[in-house]
């Protein structure tokens, strides 16, 4: 019995400590899942120290899963731009923070030892793309090789290294990628890889909240996010977890707001458009 008690204790231990309310924290799943819990939870768990609740890492099983979740308002806090997308527009989530940094853009990458060098070469085969929702893994491409006319075959595999992994095998001809998730993932995986196409610079991913959220909680986790590089502890996590999705400095969060991602906006109208989607 003391032994089944220490070991209880023990778990305890180890579990994230709860603090005030309990918030959701919506992450789209285009890493797969143990490397997401690895980046976000001890982030997650700073924050809602500093803003004093608790802030829950929530998922799906793969990214159209997530999308449609977070299309219906299910999370309370958001890291991700399919927010702007027009089938997300009634969830009204707004942008608080992103990542400081480079921007992000979309690439159409080839493995290196392809024999293709260009999009036209791409004509009736089949490339891999996260979801129908994506913005730099699909939105962005997909506006584009609908202006170049180039008709391809689309092929979903959930999220963003299921497409990798899909070109690393040969399963398919080209991947359409968020190209800092594609140089992280390279770099992991031991994987050679070419561009055949990069889109011009996007802010990165924004982190968003839901209406519902109290504005004093929305404010006190948009503070722990900004001040996390100011504050010791706050910068050996963010390196920390960097490390894990092999992350290149500079680390931590600015503040955002929504006007900044109206060109993101745009791309996704177009795309609307193009597939005469409603």
């Amino acid at each position: 019995m003391k032994s089944l008690a220490a070991g209880i204790l023990f778990l305890l231990l180890l579990a994230p400590h709860a603090w005030g309310e309990t918030y959701t924290f919506g992450v789209l799943p285009h890493r797969n899942p143990v490397l997401s819990a690895r980046y976000w939870n001890p982030i997650l768990d700073y924050v809602g120290r500093k803003a004093g609740v608790t802030l829950e890492l929530a998922t799906r099983r793969d990214s159209q899963e997530y999308s449609a979740a977070e299309a219906r308002g299910e999370f309370d806090f958001v890291y991700n731009n399919h927010i702007f997308a027009p089938s997300h527009a009634q969830a009204r989530y707004r942008v608080i923070a992103r990542p400081v940094g480079e921007p992000i853009r979309a690439q159409i990458v080839v493995a290196d030892t392809s024999p293709i060098h260009s999009l036209a070469e791409l004509q009736g085969r089949e490339v891999g793309f996260p979801n129908r929702n994506g913005f730099t893994g699909y939105a962005v491409p997909m506006v584009t090789l609908y202006a170049a006319k180039v008709q391809v075959k689309p092929v979903f595999a959930g999220n963003q290294e299921g497409v990798m992994a899909q070109l690393k095998a040969g399963q398919i001809a080209a991947a359409a990628v968020n190209s800092r998730v594609m140089e992280e993932y390279a770099a992991r995986e031991h994987f050679r890889y070419r561009v055949l196409w990069t889109s011009e610079p996007f802010l990165d991913l924004p982190v968003a909240v839901h209406p519902r959220v109290p504005a004093k909680v929305a404010s006190a986790v948009q503070a722990a996010l900004i001040g996390m590089t100011a504050d010791a502890e706050g910068r050996r996590i963010l390196e920390a977890s960097a490390a894990v999705i092999n992350q290149k400095p500079p680390y931590g969060f600015v503040a955002a707001q929504d006007a900044e991602y109206d060109n993101q906006r745009a791309v996704y109208r177009r795309l609307w458009q193009a597939e005469g989607r409603q």
